[in-house]
């Protein structure tokens, strides 16, 4: 994976600097693997907006993605490197052995042609899903479970990864991406391997109207807002706001909005850094 600067020859750009894909391999989507994908454009059933913000952007098809991995022990080879265009990362086409096809979260170093497989059997290669209590102290992993049986919902945007630190008893130490050292079930999965496309972090769109092909409009700022429409609106001149502070007046910038007798921070072993 690459990023290419463009030359300045238009305006757009200037400072635009873009994915080189090469690690892409084709354009085109396994077709029972999409479904549609309705956008309201931040409007309800009356027509009226109620999302400000959004709307507009180029028609998108939903990739249907595995983050369960449930298929155990079936081994599966991996038929494409694709783009998607409802996530940072990439995806990979997988074709089972029993013929079975989906698409999973690609990992950084997943390669065309390559067997992966989930299960407590696996061993721990890259794009290999197994339970925490199998994988090696110390890989770095990602597509993490939170609840077994749930699927992955840690460390799945572009070039995220976690890494596995301890085991006792039932739970295992994990170190999230944020920072914070976290205590998770044993029993759920992961996959080996940073999330593919680390380097979108260094994509720079170059226009606004990048921004309108994904849907986003414009957002106006608070402070050139009236004092009825936001907290940090108002003010002689051009005047800096006040204290940061959302719409509804809940303080930002450092303000912990966190319940100290949240359920899970029995599970927290170490909070993220501020």
């Amino acid at each position: 994976m690459s990023v290419r600067k463009l030359k300045p020859i238009t305006p757009g750009q200037r400072f635009r600097v873009v994915n080189s894909f090469d690690t892409i391999t084709t354009d085109k989507p396994e077709r029972s693997l999409i479904a549609p994908k309705k956008n309201s454009g931040g409007r309800n059933s009356q027509g009226k907006m109620t999302m400000r913000y959004t709307g507009g952007g180029h028609k998108q098809k939903y990739r249907i993605i595995d983050f369960k991995r449930a298929k155990v022990g079936i081994p599966a080879t991996v038929k494409t490197i694709e783009y998607d265009p409802n996530r940072s990362a990439f995806i990979s086409l997988l074709y089972y052995a029993d013929g079975a096809k989906t698409y999973i979260i690609a990992q950084n170093g997943l390669q065309v042609g390559q067997t992966v497989v989930s299960g407590a059997e696996a061993s721990p290669e890259i794009g290999n899903a197994m339970p925490l209590s199998k994988i090696p102290l110390g890989t770095v992993i990602s597509c993490i479970e939170l609840r077994p049986g749930q699927g992955a919902v840690i460390a799945r945007s572009a070039g995220t990864f976690a890494q596995l630190m301890a085991r006792d008893g039932k739970y295992a130490t994990i170190k999230m991406p944020s920072g914070e050292t976290r205590l998770i079930l044993l029993t759920c999965m992961a996959t080996i391997g940073a999330v593919s496309n680390s380097d979108h972090q260094l994509i720079v769109s170059g226009k606004a109207g990048r921004s309108r092909w994904l849907g986003r409009r414009p957002r106006t700022r608070p402070v050139a807002m009236n004092p009825v429409d936001h907290p940090m609106g108002g003010g002689e001149g051009r005047s800096s706001g006040g204290h940061p502070r959302s719409r509804k007046g809940l303080p930002a910038k450092g303000y912990r909005t966190r319940s100290k007798v949240n359920p899970s921070n029995k599970y927290i072993v170490e909070r993220r850094k501020k």
